[in-house]
């Protein structure tokens, strides 16, 4: 199986003569290589037909934060020049505005299914997503990754986290990010795990998944790991193995009760960030003190120094492209040596 979202189940071939369905159906929008549309709605079977639809048509995909307010979304949606914007209608109560002049499908309705199968040339420097930055510091901004970028540093990603063909993987983390859209889809892709998306955390609908649908691959915030802990009597949980964690401080105790309380025997850590990727992670056998104390060592062909005031700099293959028309704030990113900070 390659996708379990409620009723619907889909094996590997379903799911990419869906995606070359959607495919068509973009290209049909208007949607070509190069040409970006925007995803604004909650983890779902649609919304990874809908993203490997629009790459695969060579489109470029804006995954936009579920937790935006209209205002937010009318501010990214025409600065990403989308084409298309795909919403689900309704998710957590939130009718969603689209800016005018840009053409709105549900992403729940037809339209994913109303194209000829359809697939587009697409190089490995192309752009592939356009993700952008939380805004803490000012307007979000878009960055530019390719699809060799993606693909290697996620490949790599598989081997760090042990994710096996055949794994169960239940995606908490929102697909507009990239811990649940390349860490979570993509990883599952490259490696022939099932895709179990949760659009919204409620601890007692993932455990009872957990039991159901024997998840071996569950990644989330220190806080889910405390919610099993303390949830776990009167569920199986045995079919657990690898738990993804991260964005936040583990304490050494809760990584030990990881591995001793629950069935996992990986726990992986990491850092990262939209500019780079993953940038850091854990290593299969680290101890526990390492897992809380550290974010692992750095991914292959990714160096990091630390400047003298502590600020972590990243520089490798997997350093973004740039921020979308704005090559001012690229160049105040990333130094002339090639360095991000």
């Amino acid at each position: 199986e390659a996708v379990v979202d409620g009723q619907l189940r889909l094996t590997f071939r379903e799911l990419a003569d869906r995606v070359r369905t959607a495919a068509g159906a973009f290209a049909a929008a208007g949607v070509g290589r190069g040409d970006r549309a925007a995803i604004w709605a909650p983890n779902s079977a649609e919304w990874i037909i809908a993203a490997f639809g629009l790459l695969t048509a060579g489109g470029v995909l804006v995954p936009v934060n579920t937790r935006f307010k209209a205002d937010e979304a009318g501010d990214i949606i025409p600065r990403s020049g989308a084409k298309v914007v795909l919403v689900e209608k309704g998710f957590l109560g939130l009718d969603f505005e689209v800016p005018s002049g840009v053409p709105v499908f549900d992403i729940k309705s037809d339209f994913l299914a109303s194209g000829s199968p359809y697939e587009a040339e697409v190089s490995g420097d192309d752009v592939c997503d356009i993700v952008f930055t939380s805004g803490t510091t000012g307007r979000p901004k878009g960055v530019l990754m390719t699809h060799a970028q993606t693909l290697r540093l996620y490949a790599e990603w598989c081997d760090l986290a042990d994710l096996r063909e055949g794994d169960r993987y239940l995606i908490v983390n929102p697909f507009f990010h990239i811990f649940g859209y390349k860490a979570g889809c993509i990883t599952s892709l490259i490696r022939g795990a099932t895709i179990l998306p949760v659009p919204v955390f409620d601890v007692d609908r993932v455990l009872e998944l957990v039991e159901r649908e024997k998840v071996t691959v569950l990644p989330g915030p220190p806080t889910l790991y405390h919610s099993l802990l303390a949830a776990q009597g009167g569920h199986d949980l045995s079919s657990l193995r690898v738990a993804v964690t991260g964005a936040a401080h583990i304490p050494v105790d809760l990584v030990r009760r990881i591995v001793t309380d629950l069935p996992f025997r990986t726990v992986m850590t990491g850092y990262g960030l939209t500019e780079a990727g993953t940038a850091t992670a854990s290593r299969p056998g680290d101890s526990f003190e390492d897992i809380a104390t550290t974010v692992g060592t750095p991914c292959d062909g990714v160096e990091i120094r630390i400047a003298d005031d502590g600020e972590v700099l990243v520089r490798g293959y997997s350093v973004m492209r740039g921020y979308l028309d704005d090559p001012a704030a690229t160049a105040e990113a990333i130094d002339p040596d090639g360095w991000l900070h």
